[in-house]
């Protein structure tokens, strides 16, 4: 877990650096951010006992994958190292015993402590993953391919629109899926192993059609 989480904090202090270099003395309100998309997750989940609701869960998961990005970028107050940002995470959730909540009250008392503390909790953030049935192993490997897509597509044309989404009749975030399945997601290098994939199918796709 160490590693991985030592991985998804550096991916979000790159993204983070590119909307502004120095965004950590920025002190923006991620708090803010994770409670609003918490109050966007129980919209696909469903509240309205007054007609008939179907619950999105691949929706509400990606949500949550959301949420967890907000939520590490809040814990990087003060300048702490990455290293004890993550020794402090694995930390807090070792021993992790669910407290049975369901979707709605585990992300609605992760949006509380938001609101109260203007803070992350790790703890009602793995409460709300217990709930979702989105394990850790999950959380890491869409995180990853969310990230490194974005990264992707901005590197090869997206913002001035030469970037090709489709590939072959097919969306890249299918073509993601299909190639993070085929990673190593523990290795030290899954990020770049999934960019290079991802680099390797665009070029043999888009460049021969």
């Amino acid at each position: 877990m160490k590693q991985a989480l030592l991985n998804m904090l550096t991916m979000q202090h790159k993204m983070n650096s590119r909307v502004h270099e120095a965004w950590i003395a920025q002190e923006f309100e991620w708090y803010r951010a994770t409670w609003i998309e918490c109050g966007e997750l129980i919209e696909h989940y469903g509240y309205k006992w007054w007609k008939k609701q179907e619950p999105d869960m691949e929706q509400v998961r990606l949500e949550v994958i959301d949420i967890w990005h907000f939520g590490m970028s809040a814990l990087f107050g003060n300048g702490r190292p990455i290293e004890d940002i993550a020794a402090d995470i694995e930390a807090e959730v070792s021993g992790f015993t669910p407290a049975g909540l369901d979707v709605r009250e585990a992300t609605e008392a992760l949006a509380l402590h938001c609101l109260e503390t203007r803070g992350f909790s790790p703890v009602r953030f793995w409460e709300l993953m217990h709930a979702v049935e989105l394990d850790f192993d999950a959380l890491y490997s869409a995180y990853v391919g969310k990230n490194v897509l974005n990264f992707f597509r901005q590197d090869n044309g997206y913002k001035d629109g030469t970037y090709v989404k489709n590939w072959a009749g097919r969306e890249d975030n299918e073509h993601l899926v299909e190639l993070v399945a085929s990673l190593d997601h523990g290795s030290e290098d899954f990020a770049d192993r999934v960019y290079q994939a991802l680099q390797q199918r665009y070029r043999e796709v888009v460049s021969a059609a």
